[in-house]
């Protein structure tokens, strides 16, 4: 019979720092998680089951490790830290012993497929959980979505403004770039707010949780698969990159001039007096594909 797992509390994240001679910095974003409610919320809120394999990225100390090896059938631990990596095996066989765990030792943003070969887990992982750093967490949950297409669902603890503008919807004043990008891969929703006390040492400003579902492309109309990523993330940029602007003017320089962008956003049914902000992952699209329809001549000043 598997033993119970024992998380880690407020003097147990200290004294595991004090054993490392451990520092945390603002350029890892290492806020520490402390509180076993907090942790076991996390994991309730992501739906983790028996079934499920979870990526977390920046374990550290392992305090949220230790409740998701309690209910997944494993963990793939992902940390840059390798003084951190190196210890999470011994606390997950100390507190969590029999449970399946796998500690890669790397950048998340540098991520690969081949990275996460199941080894002994049952599979390659399809849930991402994570504490992330707050200077990366967009970059992060993107390359994540991009480069592992078996993540089914997430749930992230992000700041608090990071997570308004993953889950905003078209016309909120949050929405921008992050907010459409991520609805290419995903239907996103704040899941609460995490308060300050629950960390170690305690952060500056308010943190979120930020659930996502990955949708299939091919029926959201969103992620249509005759147009690249690529393609409809550059006109996003654009458009948000001048974001008070109108759409003719924010594409002039993407589409080559400001009449070459109105005859693009007219050909996809787009009011060129829009802004970004009004517009859907689903319209981008329809912008990125008529780009692509609209003929040389008709594009020329």
């Amino acid at each position: 019979m598997t033993s119970p797992v024992r998380l880690l509390g407020p003097a147990d994240v200290r004294g595991l720092a004090a054993e490392l001679d451990l520092r945390p910095t603002k350029r890892l974003g290492q806020n520490f998680v402390h509180d076993a409610n907090t942790v076991r919320r996390i994991v309730r809120l992501a739906g983790v089951g028996p079934d499920d394999v979870v990526l977390e990225v920046g374990p550290g100390l392992g305090s949220l490790t230790l409740p998701l090896l309690e209910a997944a059938a494993g963990v793939v631990a992902v940390e840059i830290d390798p003084v951190l990596a190196g210890r999470l095996p011994a606390t997950a066989a100390e507190r969590a012993p029999g449970r399946d765990l796998r500690i890669v030792t790397g950048d998340a943003l540098r991520l690969a497929p081949h990275d996460l070969t199941p080894g002994d887990l049952p599979r390659a992982p399809d849930v991402l959980v994570a504490n992330l750093p707050y200077n990366v967490a967009v970059p992060v949950v993107l390359h994540l979505l991009a480069v592992l297409p078996g993540l089914a669902r997430g749930l992230v603890m992000v700041q608090s403004e990071v997570a308004e503008r993953l889950a905003a919807r078209p016309g909120e004043k949050a929405y921008g770039a992050p907010s459409v990008k991520l609805a290419w891969y995903a239907d996103a929703r704040r899941a609460g707010p995490v308060p300050r006390a629950v960390f170690w040492p305690v952060p500056g400003v308010d943190s979120g949780l930020v659930a996502f579902t990955r949708h299939d492309p091919s029926s959201s109309g969103a992620a249509a698969t005759d147009v690249d990523r690529t393609e409809v993330f550059a006109v996003v940029d654009a458009a948000f990159a001048q974001r008070r602007k109108s759409l003719r003017a924010a594409l002039a320089g993407w589409a080559g001039s400001a009449p070459a962008a109105e005859t693009v956003l007219r050909a996809a049914g787009v009011d060129p007096g829009a802004r970004g902000e009004a517009l859907d992952v689903a319209a981008f699209t329809a912008i990125a594909r008529a780009r692509r329809a609209v003929t040389p001549d008709a594009l020329t000043p």
